[in-house]
């Protein structure tokens, strides 16, 4: 497709250096690799990189337009746009390029530290069986539809977001639910999109990394909300301490969910098994196929959020109860009377909420190996923290590797052990190879114990350095039962 360039700039202030906005581009790019003939390329300052180095190589590669926030090349042989905020610009110039894509469908954003992931793809799901075409934009997988395609961010950047729902739009989605991560809304990547509702599922400990302090982090959350138009709706977790803080400034339509407190959707565990719960939201029983006090706060989310966009409550029950768990959240295998469960957690709220469901649910006898590592190039601070909570609720800690990054894998897990008294020190094992530890706690496992194995969760890669290298854990884990 393209479009006139002057069309583009319409919802942010920008100033003509050189050149004329009387041209037409043929796609925007921000990446000057990326860069083909006819584009307009936007010099985005990002966390490792400024585009405002690769500008001639833009150029080189076919840009007819530039857009920067300082211009120190001269003569470029193109129109050349200043603006004082080129990520800001980058996404209403992508949102305009596709037609506003988000005002043509139900765009919903799920927020929060744990459980966006579960809650979108539930959604998702349960809107494609109640006959509607919908999308998703995830950590795991992007559909559209039936049609899947590959995800490399929670929350992808704004010209593939807007990307996306104009495919959304054209295969005529009438919805979208879509992971909106603290990044994401920190680097303008949702700055031009229209959302028809929001939902806020916990904040914990995490991304400090990035955030620097806890109250960033929060503000950041916060944001999304204080952004809804007046017609969304906001959901948020009544039982999170800051999830009235959410609410404060937005203009949004205000509901709440929860199992502790007074709320528009109350859920109650009735029964909880390893392979299922019996739970009721307002008073109405139903058995959902997933289990955990934190899915139960998902489901309920879920059915808010379908009842908020006019679905009938017995038909959203029928649907929800025949949903599968998401892949890799609380997912179960079970071989040789030893079951495994493969979890995302990677914080320590995650790691202790999934712990704390595990002991709820095991039997006297049964013995818990909890596998957990720490990703390289991350929030340092949560890896003491993180394996504290993950003895504290096994019998027998394995810390390994998760993706290592650049980082060095055998301080990542000394930074973890430092979570560890020494009293406890010898339940504790260090075992590098991430293969190697799955197969310890196989070994070590008898007929009737529990292996958690927690971080990776749906990843089927492992990066070192800076190479990824094919890693499923459900499928070492499901090699490795079957074989010792």
């Amino acid at each position: 497709m393209t479009k006139k360039l002057s069309d583009i700039l319409t919802k942010f202030n920008c100033e003509l250096i050189s050149g004329s906005t009387d041209i037409v581009i043929s796609g925007i790019s921000f990446d000057s690799r990326k860069t083909k003939n006819g584009d307009l390329f936007i010099a985005v300052k990002g966390t490792n990189t400024d585009g405002h180095k690769f500008i001639k190589n833009a150029v080189k590669n076919g840009a007819v337009a530039v857009l920067a926030e300082n211009i120190e090349e001269n003569n470029l042989p193109t129109t050349v746009l200043k603006t004082a905020n080129t990520s800001s610009a980058l996404a209403f110039a992508s949102a305009e390029f596709y037609d506003n894509p988000s005002e043509k469908l139900k765009l919903i954003g799920v927020t929060g530290t744990n459980g966006k992931t579960t809650t979108a793809t539930l959604l998702y799901r349960l809107f494609l069986k109640a006959g509607y075409k919908t999308g998703l934009i995830s950590t795991v997988k992007n559909y559209i539809n039936e049609k899947e395609t590959e995800a490399s961010h929670t929350t992808p950047d704004a010209l593939t977001f807007n990307k996306l729902l104009k495919e959304m739009v054209d295969a005529e989605c009438e919805y979208c639910f879509a992971e909106i991560s603290s990044h994401g809304i920190h680097q303008n990547r949702i700055a031009a999109l229209k959302f028809s509702g929001g939902i806020f599922t916990n904040i914990t400990h995490d991304h400090l990394d990035y955030h620097k302090r806890f109250s960033e982090y929060l503000k950041v959350k916060k944001q999304f909300f204080d952004n809804l138009p007046k017609e969304a709706f906001a959901l948020i977790n009544i039982d999170d301490k800051n999830g009235k803080v959410m609410l404060q400034n937005t203009s949004a339509r205000k509901y709440t969910y929860g199992l502790k407190n007074f709320s528009d959707f109350k859920a109650k565990i009735l029964e909880m098994h390893l392979d299922g719960t019996l739970m009721s939201v307002n008073e109405t029983e139903f058995w959902t196929l997933l289990t955990g006090k934190f899915n139960v706060y998902n489901i309920t989310a879920v059915y808010g959020t379908a009842i908020l966009l006019g679905e009938n409550p017995e038909n959203v029950l029928q649907i929800i109860s025949g949903i599968l768990p998401v892949k890799g959240r609380f997912e179960t295998l079970k071989i040789n009377e030893i079951t495994v469960i493969i979890d995302y957690a990677h914080t320590p709220d995650a790691i202790e909420n999934v712990l704390k469901t595990i002991n709820e649910l095991k039997k006297d006898k049964q013995k818990l190996i909890t596998i957990a590592g720490a990703g390289g190039n991350r929030d340092k601070s949560k890896r003491p923290e993180m394996a504290k909570a993950a003895l504290k609720g096994s019998d027998k800690l394995i810390l390994t590797s998760d993706n290592p990054r650049n980082e060095n894998p055998e301080q990542i897990i000394e930074d973890m052990f430092e979570g560890i008294k020494e009293t406890n020190q010898k339940n504790v094992l260090k075992i590098t190879d991430r293969k190697e530890a799955i197969k310890l706690a196989v070994m070590l496992a008898q007929k009737g114990d529990i292996i958690l194995i927690t971080g990776k969760g749906h990843e089927n890669y492992q990066i070192i350095k800076e190479k990824k290298y094919h890693f499923d854990d459900k499928e070492i884990a499901e090699y490795f039962l079957k074989t010792i």
